[in-house]
């Protein structure tokens, strides 16, 4: 297969991360007789510095020449005035926008090895193996913002196509998987949630007959992704409810560094990141995971270029890796050895090949 692919590698630690990623699908490349071209631009505060921009035209038309965009991290102290006119975070806005993705992908499993690394009891991470799918282009983030000197507002909007289409991206993963659909919204307190649930529940209901749907109110999901968290299988949420979930879903798993994600909608280009962020207090130190990248790449090979064997043997390299005692700073116990970025990276490629 040929292939053109976009890096983004950002701020902090996404060159880091980002290089990663390339090696892995250069070995990939190899194995498969595949050919990827890759093109590599700026974006968030790395292009604000270089064009006063965080998203640039160059940018924009090498994304959207691409079959995917893989994407480091974004932002940083350098940047964080929060009244800055042009911020890093507004480049990938304008990315999600400009790629027509809408459905932020997070999976969370649990490695056996990696039980001890969760501050959540052990016995409680058997079998955890969930998908929280997470709407990304409405809600209280893009509403309408208001401020005076004493009083402000956010508003929170949803669209009957926006939910349509979350749900049914959402339902379609749930039947692939065990058939079971949690759908996450405070339909007791909020107008859009009860929307959001009528919605779900006529297009499950005529569309999706042999899926189980469960509503279940945020908080009580915040409690339960704690208390019994291999009771979820597919999640899918709004906006908000799904970046905070997501990120504590991700203790899990015992690091935000562990953690992939894709971001779709309903073309072929996705766009690919670890959850993490920039991780700016250890940029430059080469202790950064580059699980959570190469967990994107699998994705990447599974979503837009359909290459399913390929995501396979990636997942298994890292599974076996990691069950083979390879540790980075953010998942070691005291007296494991602790390697960095490039050799975790050579370890699960030397797998692959």
């Amino acid at each position: 297969m040929d292939a053109m692919i976009t890096l983004l590698p950002g701020d902090g630690i996404g060159p880091e991360v980002t290089a990663s990623g390339k090696a892995v699908l250069k070995a990939i490349e190899l194995s498969f007789g595949h050919k990827f071209k890759f093109e590599e631009k700026y974006i968030g505060g790395a292009a604000i510095d270089q064009f006063n921009d965080p998203l640039p035209s160059d940018t924009q038309k090498s994304c959207l020449d691409s079959n995917a965009v893989i994407l480091g991290a974004v932002g940083g102290p350098k940047w964080d005035d929060p009244n800055a006119k042009i911020r890093p975070e507004q480049g990938l806005l304008s990315l999600r926008k400009l790629l027509g993705v809408f459905a932020n992908i997070r999976p969370i499993k649990v490695y056996p090895s990696l039980k001890k690394s969760s501050p959540l009891k052990e016995e409680k991470l058997d079998d955890v193996d969930l998908i929280v799918i997470r709407e990304l282009t409405g809600g209280i983030y893009f509403g309408e913002k208001k401020r005076s000197e004493k009083k402000a507002s956010d508003l929170c909007e949803y669209h009957e196509f926006e939910v349509t289409r979350i749900i049914r991206k959402a339902a379609d993963i749930a039947m692939q998987r065990q058939r079971k659909l949690c759908s996450v919204d405070k339909a007791n307190v909020l107008e859009t949630s009860r929307f959001w649930r009528d919605i779900t529940s006529k297009i499950v209901s005529r569309e999706y007959q042999d899926i189980e749907i469960e509503h279940i109110l945020v908080d009580a999901a915040a409690m339960y992704l704690i208390n019994n968290p291999s009771d979820f299988d597919v999640v899918v949420t709004e906006n908000m409810f799904g970046d905070i979930l997501t990120d504590e879903a991700s203790m899990l798993s015992g690091s935000l560094g562990m953690l992939p994600s894709a971001s779709l909608g309903d073309g072929s280009i996705g766009l690919y990141e670890p959850i993490h962020g920039s991780a700016p207090d250890i940029t430059g130190t080469k202790s950064a995971n580059p699980c959570g990248m190469i967990g994107s790449i699998a994705m990447l090979l599974r979503h837009s270029l359909n290459l399913q064997e390929e995501a396979e043997i990636i997942e298994g390299a890292m599974f076996d890796v990691i069950e083979g005692g390879a540790r980075t700073k953010d998942i070691a116990e005291e007296n494991d050895r602790i390697i960095n970025t490039d050799e975790m990276t050579q370890l699960i490629i030397d797998k692959i090949i």
